[in-house]
């Protein structure tokens, strides 16, 4: 059954156009017939970012689970991955995180959680879209059964200790200059105080949201004011978080951005090192540069790769037993800890490996060459036309072009209307050529 509402990371599109009041309303209703087992008090907790939209989506969903008979507990502004853990720490039936992730405010999301703090299988979530499309005015609590809802004021506090004891008791940040870049998100209260508590200077910046400024020239998809700020201050370190604080990217003290492939190398290698691996090696997408695969080749270790996307991730990690993996954008997932991407706790752990190592962050975090890589959009008219035989035989006789060395990866985005294409190898004008290439045909098509 093809999916209408749910894409790669929940309900997400333009905020009063997709993502309505109207539309929430029911996706609380469906959730929480869904979710209903037994004849006890069911509870929701619901977070969000920092969107204008998030009040209406917010104050939708919780007339749509009240209206069920479920009880609705609020967190305000908190990170995604703080949301999957509050879910399962406070034994709620589902959870929600009102977000769009990184984009811009325009857009808003629904992204939902099982009581045990994962997100949800394709299974549970078409059970869901089936009601969707029904009229579920019978199926409506009793009058003395419509649901209560309260805020809850220490959420925020809750997340910034799980994420500290993520750390060794005896290890502190003392000594380290860190730019926090929150994007005016979810984090901009949660992560400069984490890093404070655990001895860090810390200057920060994006967390002033006025509802339409997150992820604006800030965070993990704009680190230029980030890189601009860390060799201003001589910091140490540079972080940026997204809007929603569930992906990562650093800056070393030089200004260089460093992606979610060298972070993924440095807590592997640390953990390997320490002997925390539950399998020898860790779980990453195809678009992760050969480089990293290379390189975990030479210890020893192997790369699993799945489709884009981290629940994907998450699900082989899960079957295989992995405990490390992630994207290179920086979603990073350390199921020791979090059941979904942490961009906070993954940056503490290569901040532990930087402080156990005393090492500049431009030596720690180098351990690999990446392979020239090579990504570019084709908007689209909502054709296919990668289902077009000519198109198809076009790009094999491109892709062959680059050999054994190399790699072409083209995939519709599971959020904008554009194909994306990626290529890499160790020749970066045969890997531009390719991509130019393959995209005219592509555009041609579409």
């Amino acid at each position: 059954m093809a999916r209408k509402y749910f894409g790669t990371d929940g309900i997400r599109g333009r905020a009063n156009a997709k993502i309505t009041p109207e539309l929430a309303l029911k996706v609380g209703q469906a959730a929480g017939l869904v979710f209903k087992r037994g004849e006890h008090r069911h509870r929701v907790l619901i977070g969000k970012d920092t969107r204008l939209s998030g009040y209406m989506i917010e104050y939708a969903l919780v007339a749509g689970f009240t209206s069920i008979g479920m009880d609705v507990m609020l967190t305000g502004p908190i990170p995604t991955p703080g949301m999957a853990m509050l879910t399962r720490s406070m034994r709620c039936d589902i959870g929600v995180m009102i977000s769009a992730s990184h984009n811009a405010y325009e857009d808003n999301g629904i992204k939902l959680f099982g009581p045990d703090g994962y997100k949800l299988s394709d299974a549970v979530e078409l059970a869901i879209e089936e009601l969707l499309e029904k009229d579920l005015s019978s199926r409506l609590a009793a009058s003395g059964q419509i649901g209560r809802a309260r805020r809850i004021d220490d959420a925020q506090a809750r997340y910034i200790e799980f994420a500290k004891r993520t750390l060794p008791r005896n290890l502190e940040l003392d000594g380290l200059r860190i730019v926090i870049d929150c994007a005016n998100g979810a984090g901009y209260k949660v992560a400069p105080q984490a890093l404070w508590e655990l001895g860090a200077e810390v200057i920060p910046m994006g967390i002033e949201p006025d509802g339409f400024n997150i992820n604006r020239d800030l965070g993990s998809t704009a680190p230029h004011a980030l890189q601009q700020k860390v060799r201003e201050m001589r910091a140490d370190i540079g972080i940026a978080l997204d809007g929603d604080a569930d992906r990562v990217i650093l800056v070393d003290e030089k200004g260089q951005v460093v992606d979610g492939d060298q972070l993924m190398a440095v807590i592997t290698e640390s953990w390997h090192q320490d002997g925390r691996l539950t399998k020898p090696g860790l779980v990453a997408t195809i678009m992760s540069n050969l480089g990293l695969e290379r390189h975990l080749e030479g210890l020893g270790l192997s790369l699993a790769r799945t489709s884009v996307g981290d629940r994907y991730v998450l699900e082989h990690m899960r079957e295989q037993g992995f405990n490390v993996g992630g994207e290179q954008s920086g979603h990073i997932i350390l199921s020791d800890y979090s059941t979904t991407g942490d961009g906070l706790i993954a940056a503490l752990q290569v901040l532990a490996v930087v402080q156990k190592e005393g090492r500049p962050v431009s030596e720690i975090c180098r351990r690999f060459d990446p392979l020239p890589q090579i990504l570019k959009n084709v908007k689209t008219t909502g054709g296919q036309p990668l289902k077009d035989a000519g198109v198809s035989a076009a790009i094999e006789k491109i892709r062959a072009s680059l050999g054994k060395g190399g790699r072409l990866v083209i995939r519709p985005s599971g959020t904008e209307p554009v194909i994306r294409v990626m290529a890499e190898g160790d020749d970066r004008d045969l890997v531009a050529r390719v991509v130019d290439d393959v995209c005219a045909v592509i555009a041609k098509a579409a």
